[in-house]
Protein backbone atom coordinates (compact mmCIF):
# COMPACT_ATOMS: atom_id res chain seq x y z
CA UNK A 1 0.00 0.00 0.00
CA UNK A 2 0.93 3.74 -0.74
CA UNK A 3 0.23 5.98 2.15
CA UNK A 4 1.44 10.32 1.54
CA UNK A 5 1.80 12.63 4.74
CA UNK A 6 1.25 16.35 3.78
CA UNK A 7 3.33 18.42 6.22
CA UNK A 8 6.56 16.71 7.29
CA UNK A 9 7.05 18.62 11.05
CA UNK A 10 7.27 17.83 14.24
CA UNK A 11 4.42 15.68 14.08
CA UNK A 12 4.30 14.89 10.03
CA UNK A 13 8.13 13.00 9.71
CA UNK A 14 7.45 10.76 13.01
CA UNK A 15 4.01 9.83 11.32
CA UNK A 16 6.20 9.51 8.27
CA UNK A 17 8.59 7.46 9.62
CA UNK A 18 6.27 5.33 11.53
CA UNK A 19 4.27 4.38 8.43
CA UNK A 20 7.24 3.30 6.93
CA UNK A 21 8.52 0.98 9.80
CA UNK A 22 5.16 -0.91 8.86
CA UNK A 23 6.46 -1.55 5.04
CA UNK A 24 3.85 1.24 3.52
CA UNK A 25 5.43 2.91 0.43
CA UNK A 26 5.50 5.69 2.18
CA UNK A 27 5.84 9.52 0.70
CA UNK A 28 5.88 12.83 1.61
CA UNK A 29 4.84 16.37 0.89
CA UNK A 30 5.50 19.69 2.13
CA UNK A 31 6.17 23.34 0.65
CA UNK A 32 9.27 23.74 3.03
CA UNK A 33 12.18 22.87 1.12
CA UNK A 34 14.17 22.18 4.69
CA UNK A 35 11.48 19.92 5.92
CA UNK A 36 11.97 17.78 2.63
CA UNK A 37 15.81 17.64 2.83
CA UNK A 38 15.32 16.89 6.45
CA UNK A 39 12.63 13.85 5.07
CA UNK A 40 15.24 12.53 2.89
CA UNK A 41 17.60 12.13 5.18
CA UNK A 42 15.18 10.73 7.04
CA UNK A 43 15.07 7.79 4.21
CA UNK A 44 11.64 8.91 3.09
CA UNK A 45 10.66 9.56 -0.30
CA UNK A 46 9.61 13.47 -0.22
CA UNK A 47 9.15 16.37 -2.23
CA UNK A 48 7.90 20.09 -2.28
CA UNK A 49 6.40 19.47 -6.03
CA UNK A 50 2.59 17.91 -5.80
CA UNK A 51 3.12 16.75 -9.17
CA UNK A 52 5.23 13.73 -7.98
CA UNK A 53 3.78 12.31 -5.38
CA UNK A 54 1.62 9.35 -7.04
CA UNK A 55 -2.14 8.60 -6.39
CA UNK A 56 -2.03 7.16 -2.91
CA UNK A 57 -4.09 4.50 -1.01
CA UNK A 58 -3.92 6.28 2.24
CA UNK A 59 -3.34 10.19 2.97
CA UNK A 60 -2.41 11.62 6.65
CA UNK A 61 -2.38 15.10 6.68
CA UNK A 62 -0.57 16.53 9.56
CA UNK A 63 0.26 20.62 8.49
CA UNK A 64 0.39 22.86 10.98
CA UNK A 65 -3.17 24.95 11.57
CA UNK A 66 -3.05 28.96 12.45
CA UNK A 67 -4.40 31.36 14.50
CA UNK A 68 -5.62 34.41 13.13
CA UNK A 69 -7.49 37.37 14.89
CA UNK A 70 -8.53 34.97 17.95
CA UNK A 71 -9.78 32.44 15.79
CA UNK A 72 -9.01 29.33 13.83
CA UNK A 73 -7.21 29.64 10.10
CA UNK A 74 -7.79 26.07 9.30
CA UNK A 75 -6.40 27.30 5.85
CA UNK A 76 -3.23 24.61 5.14
CA UNK A 77 -5.92 22.22 5.72
CA UNK A 78 -8.54 22.92 3.26
CA UNK A 79 -5.48 23.86 0.70
CA UNK A 80 -3.92 20.13 1.20
CA UNK A 81 -7.10 18.39 1.29
CA UNK A 82 -7.70 20.31 -2.33
CA UNK A 83 -4.71 18.43 -3.48
CA UNK A 84 -5.85 15.46 -2.64
CA UNK A 85 -9.27 15.60 -4.24
CA UNK A 86 -7.41 15.36 -7.76
CA UNK A 87 -5.15 13.10 -7.00
CA UNK A 88 -6.67 10.25 -4.62
CA UNK A 89 -8.15 7.01 -6.23
CA UNK A 90 -11.72 6.13 -5.18
CA UNK A 91 -10.81 3.76 -2.53
CA UNK A 92 -8.15 6.26 -0.56
CA UNK A 93 -8.59 7.05 3.20
CA UNK A 94 -7.81 10.08 3.94
CA UNK A 95 -6.98 10.87 7.87
CA UNK A 96 -6.90 14.07 9.40
CA UNK A 97 -4.54 14.58 11.91
CA UNK A 98 -3.96 18.22 12.14
CA UNK A 99 -5.64 20.32 15.12
CA UNK A 100 -9.67 21.60 13.64
CA UNK A 101 -12.68 22.96 14.95
CA UNK A 102 -15.91 21.07 14.95
CA UNK A 103 -17.34 21.41 11.68
CA UNK A 104 -14.52 21.06 9.74
CA UNK A 105 -13.96 17.51 8.55
CA UNK A 106 -17.38 17.71 7.42
CA UNK A 107 -17.25 20.57 5.56
CA UNK A 108 -14.15 19.55 3.68
CA UNK A 109 -16.47 16.28 2.98
CA UNK A 110 -18.84 17.81 1.35
CA UNK A 111 -17.21 20.75 -0.17
CA UNK A 112 -14.05 19.32 -1.57
CA UNK A 113 -14.70 15.85 -1.97
CA UNK A 114 -18.52 16.12 -2.97
CA UNK A 115 -19.33 13.86 -0.65
CA UNK A 116 -17.53 10.82 -2.07
CA UNK A 117 -14.66 9.78 0.20
CA UNK A 118 -13.42 8.19 2.96
CA UNK A 119 -12.67 10.45 5.51
CA UNK A 120 -11.58 10.17 9.07
CA UNK A 121 -9.79 12.66 11.83
CA UNK A 122 -7.46 10.69 14.37
CA UNK A 123 -6.10 14.33 16.16
CA UNK A 124 -2.46 13.53 16.81
CA UNK A 125 -1.05 12.84 20.68
CA UNK A 126 2.19 12.91 19.52
CA UNK A 127 5.02 14.91 22.54
CA UNK A 128 7.97 16.02 21.17
CA UNK A 129 10.01 15.26 24.95
CA UNK A 130 9.03 11.53 25.47
CA UNK A 131 8.28 9.93 22.11
CA UNK A 132 8.76 6.24 22.98
CA UNK A 133 6.32 6.29 25.64
CA UNK A 134 3.75 9.59 23.44
CA UNK A 135 4.73 9.10 19.92
CA UNK A 136 2.73 8.10 17.26
CA UNK A 137 1.68 4.77 18.61
CA UNK A 138 -0.89 5.47 21.55
CA UNK A 139 -4.24 5.55 22.65
CA UNK A 140 -6.06 7.62 20.42
CA UNK A 141 -9.40 9.54 19.23
CA UNK A 142 -10.73 7.87 15.88
CA UNK A 143 -14.01 9.64 14.09
CA UNK A 144 -15.22 8.68 10.68
CA UNK A 145 -17.62 11.20 8.47
CA UNK A 146 -19.86 7.48 8.07
CA UNK A 147 -19.71 3.91 9.38
CA UNK A 148 -17.69 2.98 5.74
CA UNK A 149 -14.97 5.48 6.59
CA UNK A 150 -14.41 4.77 10.43
CA UNK A 151 -14.86 1.10 9.35
CA UNK A 152 -11.95 1.73 6.95
CA UNK A 153 -10.20 3.84 9.27
CA UNK A 154 -10.18 1.33 11.72
CA UNK A 155 -9.03 -1.46 9.68
CA UNK A 156 -5.64 0.42 8.33
CA UNK A 157 -4.61 2.29 11.76
CA UNK A 158 -5.63 -0.27 14.00
CA UNK A 159 -4.79 -3.81 12.29
CA UNK A 160 -2.39 -2.72 10.11
CA UNK A 161 -0.16 0.13 11.74
CA UNK A 162 -0.99 -1.18 15.37
CA UNK A 163 -2.11 2.08 16.51
CA UNK A 164 -4.81 1.30 19.33
CA UNK A 165 -7.93 3.70 18.91
CA UNK A 166 -11.06 4.74 20.80
CA UNK A 167 -14.13 5.12 18.60
CA UNK A 168 -16.57 7.85 18.65
CA UNK A 169 -19.63 9.40 16.60
CA UNK A 170 -20.30 11.78 15.17
CA UNK A 171 -16.85 13.07 13.82
CA UNK A 172 -17.29 16.02 15.39
CA UNK A 173 -16.58 14.59 18.78
CA UNK A 174 -13.07 13.15 18.12
CA UNK A 175 -12.42 17.28 16.64
CA UNK A 176 -13.75 18.60 19.97
CA UNK A 177 -11.36 16.25 21.51
CA UNK A 178 -8.00 17.69 20.65
CA UNK A 179 -8.79 21.48 21.66
CA UNK A 180 -10.66 20.38 24.96
CA UNK A 181 -7.49 18.63 25.80
CA UNK A 182 -4.94 21.26 25.17
CA UNK A 183 -7.46 23.72 26.41
CA UNK A 184 -8.04 21.79 30.01
CA UNK A 185 -3.98 21.18 30.04
CA UNK A 186 -3.40 25.08 29.89
CA UNK A 187 -5.82 25.84 32.30
CA UNK A 188 -4.18 23.93 34.71
CA UNK A 189 -0.84 25.55 34.21
CA UNK A 190 -2.78 28.93 34.66
CA UNK A 191 -4.04 27.83 37.67
CA UNK A 192 -0.42 27.27 38.92
CA UNK A 193 0.58 30.57 37.66
CA UNK A 194 -2.03 32.40 39.54
CA UNK A 195 -1.06 30.11 42.95
CA UNK A 196 2.48 30.57 42.49
CA UNK A 197 1.81 34.37 42.70
CA UNK A 198 -0.42 34.25 45.38
CA UNK A 199 2.55 32.52 47.05
CA UNK A 200 4.88 34.61 46.35
CA UNK A 201 2.83 37.88 47.99
CA UNK A 202 1.76 36.13 51.15
CA UNK A 203 5.75 35.11 51.49
CA UNK A 204 4.40 31.21 51.64
CA UNK A 205 6.55 28.44 49.07
CA UNK A 206 4.69 27.81 45.98
CA UNK A 207 6.88 24.50 45.86
CA UNK A 208 5.80 23.29 48.89
CA UNK A 209 2.15 24.21 49.27
CA UNK A 210 1.84 22.53 45.72
CA UNK A 211 3.63 19.36 47.37
CA UNK A 212 1.51 19.25 50.27
CA UNK A 213 -1.43 20.07 48.12
CA UNK A 214 -0.56 16.86 45.56
CA UNK A 215 -0.50 14.70 48.16
CA UNK A 216 -4.02 14.14 48.06
CA UNK A 217 -5.50 11.28 46.10
CA UNK A 218 -7.64 14.09 43.55
CA UNK A 219 -5.32 16.96 43.57
CA UNK A 220 -2.14 17.38 40.72
CA UNK A 221 -1.05 21.03 40.75
CA UNK A 222 1.46 21.48 38.52
CA UNK A 223 4.51 23.34 38.20
CA UNK A 224 4.51 27.24 37.07
CA UNK A 225 7.51 27.85 34.49
CA UNK A 226 8.18 30.66 32.30
CA UNK A 227 4.38 31.12 31.06
CA UNK A 228 2.53 28.84 29.06
CA UNK A 229 4.56 28.28 25.62
CA UNK A 230 4.61 26.53 22.07
CA UNK A 231 2.60 25.75 19.51
CA UNK A 232 -0.43 24.10 20.44
CA UNK A 233 -1.45 24.83 23.95
CA UNK A 234 -1.79 28.70 23.24
CA UNK A 235 -3.44 28.32 19.91
CA UNK A 236 -6.39 25.13 20.81
CA UNK A 237 -7.35 27.17 23.86
CA UNK A 238 -7.96 29.97 21.84
CA UNK A 239 -9.97 27.53 19.04
CA UNK A 240 -12.13 26.40 21.69
CA UNK A 241 -12.89 29.75 23.60
CA UNK A 242 -13.86 30.90 20.02
CA UNK A 243 -16.66 28.28 19.08
CA UNK A 244 -18.96 30.37 21.87
CA UNK A 245 -19.87 32.42 24.35
CA UNK A 246 -19.34 30.18 27.56
CA UNK A 247 -15.56 31.00 27.46
CA UNK A 248 -15.08 32.56 30.79
CA UNK A 249 -12.72 30.92 32.62
CA UNK A 250 -10.83 29.79 29.24
CA UNK A 251 -10.41 33.79 28.23
CA UNK A 252 -9.89 34.22 32.15
CA UNK A 253 -6.97 31.76 31.49
CA UNK A 254 -5.30 33.63 28.82
CA UNK A 255 -5.30 36.91 30.99
CA UNK A 256 -4.08 34.83 33.92
CA UNK A 257 -1.14 33.75 31.77
CA UNK A 258 -0.38 36.77 30.39
CA UNK A 259 -0.46 38.50 33.60
CA UNK A 260 1.89 35.88 35.06
CA UNK A 261 4.65 37.06 32.12
CA UNK A 262 4.87 40.28 32.97
CA UNK A 263 5.01 39.40 36.52
CA UNK A 264 7.58 37.51 36.15
CA UNK A 265 9.64 39.90 34.42
CA UNK A 266 9.10 42.24 36.83
CA UNK A 267 10.36 40.02 39.25
CA UNK A 268 13.47 39.25 37.13
CA UNK A 269 13.95 43.18 37.49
Amino acid sequence: MKACVLGLGEIGLPTALYIKKKRFETWGYDIKEAAVVRAKKNGISATTNWDEIPPADIYVVTVSTLLKGGFADLTPVFNVCEKIANKRKPSSLISIESTVIPGTCRKIYEKIFKKKAYLIHIPHRYWAGDPENYGVKQLRVIGGINVESLEKGQDIFEKQLKIPLFAVSPIEIAEMSKITENAYRYVQIAFAEELKQMCHELGLSFEDVRKACNTKWNIEILEAREGIGGHCLPKDIRYLASLTPHNVLLRSAIIVDHKYRQWLKKKIK
